[in-house]
């Protein structure tokens, strides 16, 4: 007879963990394969912003005007306290040894793609067309105006004024934008692959509410994720279609590229989405490991060749210190940048500290949050077979300093051709977009710089195109309950078309503005899910962790097989 106290002690500390968590699909008809639920709903969503935004431009216009003001201020702490605690999670689970050495995957499962490749296609996805637009974008507004300046401790637009651009640029493209994209990405890999969950959004709330995200609290995470993504992308398809079409100006292909205010013109932006979300629909028919691999590693390699430029004939050494200066600077005084909450108070400097953190920061946190899903996810899709510790710090460390390189060079050759006088204030005068354009026009011949300008009109197409045909493939991914086979081909064509009257409609609406509005508004309902995310990911690896110190099995697969040697 067996005792109390024995069949306490047979049963396991902690249970296993879910190993299914069923999403219903149609089986047959247009939606076969997908969740309907989903898919529906979102092109329902999609499909009214962009009626809104043809049919009624300005109430939409006045709507997004007042709904961006709401938002952005009330939750402005929302934000910035979050992507701290994001960047803190991260951090923690890769440098604590027991949750940093678990595997996204089976054990001793080897990675699908090749580190080069894996590093091209998390910094093509995540920040490339960005990367060209603020390069030197960024640093030469805050050169001109950032807090230090707002607050009288340095002069605008001076030497002195550079340390503190550089601190604030880091700060907006480095560990947190970064540990966003990670955590999510984390949060759905490490779910999917241990525990055969759908490779989508809802899973990764699944150690959180287990199997009630299978109907309609799932479901609407799911289609709050998809809407973010065509919202984040967007804005990143704007600042690259309004650069590529200050591009081609600058190559001579018509005045009528160009409105007078600088920005382009209606015709040129629907040429432009034609061109480039075409070609990045063919490239996402292709998949992964094909059209979307060959792009990055193209990007990769041209991006490093323009690098190269301004190593050697710009302000390389100057650059360089700047990188320098900038990292130490940056990594001292992190805690004290991320955390600083500027509120209005009624005074001159108060107003304007808080109207510059709601433009740049808060921009950028709910910038980083809205793109997260689609980045998250692509990272998720490529990053399988890795440990947590090689994952995150991967993620988070490699493409943070890229794009301080980048911005040091770029950023650094601007500003010194306009401190020492070359530039005659033509870079400073020039709009966002043609920043970049004009920094090389002051440091080269017309011959050379003529060249150079189509070198980044090419690098701007080729970013343009992954980054559109990677979200496309990531939308497909989450309205088929974590399937990307080639029978979407047909809804690929869907939200390629999207896509591109999201972004043609809200530039012709308001600019880049009405964008950035939207995606903002976009942002806020995903921040929750995110947040849920991130306590998700530390249950789950947590609960790991404890289950192998009792010998229970973390992975699915082990787990199915055990069951199965039992039964037999």
């Amino acid at each position: 007879m067996t005792s109390d106290t024995d069949t306490a002690v047979s049963q396991p500390a902690i249970d296993p963990p879910l190993c299914e968590l069923p999403v219903a699909t149609a089986e047959r008809g247009f939606y076969t394969g997908f969740s309907t639920h989903v898919a529906i709903p979102a092109k329902i969503v999609v499909s009214v912003l962009i009626a809104w935004a043809i049919f009624f431009p300005t109430h939409a216009s006045d709507t997004l005007a007042i709904a961006n003001q709401t938002i952005i201020r009330q939750f402005a702490f929302w934000y910035v306290y979050l992507v701290a605690f994001l960047v803190v999670v991260c951090l923690v689970l890769a440098l604590v040894p027991q949750s940093g050495s678990l595997r996204i995957g089976a054990p001793g499962e080897k990675p699908e793609f090749s580190r080069f490749s894996w590093f091209s296609m998390l910094f093509g996805a995540g920040i490339g067309i960005g990367m060209l637009t603020y390069s030197t974008g960024e640093p030469l507004a805050h050169f001109q105006n950032n807090p230090d300046i707002i607050r009288g401790l340095v002069e605008p637009a001076s030497a002195a004024a550079v340390p503190s651009a550089y601190e604030y640029t880091f700060l907006h493209w480095g560990l947190s934008a970064w540990a966003t994209y990670a955590l999510v990405g984390l949060a759905v890999g490490y779910v999917a692959y241990r525990r055969n969950l759908p490779l989508t959004i809802r899973s990764s709330l699944a150690p959180i509410f287990g199997l009630r995200l299978s109907g309609n609290s799932g479901h609407l995470v799911d289609i709050v994720a998809v809407v973010a993504t065509i919202l984040g992308v967007s804005v990143t398809m704007g600042l690259g279609v309004e650069q590529f079409v200050a591009g081609l100006y600058r190559l001579g292909f018509g005045e009528w590229l160009i409105k007078e205010g600088g920005t382009a013109s209606d015709w040129a932006i629907v040429l432009a989405l034609v061109l480039l979300v075409g070609a990045s629909t063919i490239s996402a028919l292709s998949g992964v490991g094909r059209g979307i691999k060959w792009l990055s590693n193209l990007n990769m390699g041209l991006s490093f060749l323009l690098l190269a430029v301004f190593l050697v004939f710009g302000a390389g050494l100057y650059g360089l210190q700047l990188l320098g200066e900038g990292l130490v600077d940056h990594v001292a005084r992190l805690p004290e940048r991320m955390l600083a909450l500027w509120t209005a108070d009624g005074t001159e400097t108060g107003n304007a500290l808080a109207q510059w953190q709601l433009d740049w920061s808060v921009f950028y946190w709910a910038w980083w949050i809205a793109f997260a899903p689609f980045v998250g996810m692509f990272i998720a899709r490529i990053s399988r077979g890795r440990t947590v510790r090689e994952y995150v710090l991967g993620v988070i460390l490699v493409p943070s300093l890229m794009c301080f390189l980048w911005m040091a060079l770029a950023g650094g050759t601007a500003i010194q051709l306009e401190l020492d006088g070359t530039a005659q204030g033509a870079i400073l005068s020039a709009g966002i977009s043609d920043q970049i354009y004009a920094t090389i026009t002051a440091l080269m011949s017309p011959g050379v710089a003529y060249l150079l300008s189509g070198l980044i009109v090419i690098l701007l197409m080729t970013y343009l195109i992954t980054s559109a045909d990677s979200a496309i493939l990531i939308v497909n991914t989450i309205n088929g309950a974590g399937e990307n086979d080639g029978s979407r081909n047909r809804h690929i064509l869907f939200w390629g078309a999207a896509l591109a009257l999201v972004v043609g409609s809200m530039l012709i609406l308001g600019g880049i503005d009405a964008i950035r509005i939207t995606m903002i508004i976009g942002a806020l309902p995903f921040s929750v899910v995110v947040a849920l995310m991130a306590i998700s990911i530390v249950k789950a690896i947590v609960y790991d962790v404890i289950r192998k110190r009792h010998g229970v099995q973390t992975h699915c697969e082990d787990i199915l097989a055990e069951a199965a040697a039992r039964a037999e």
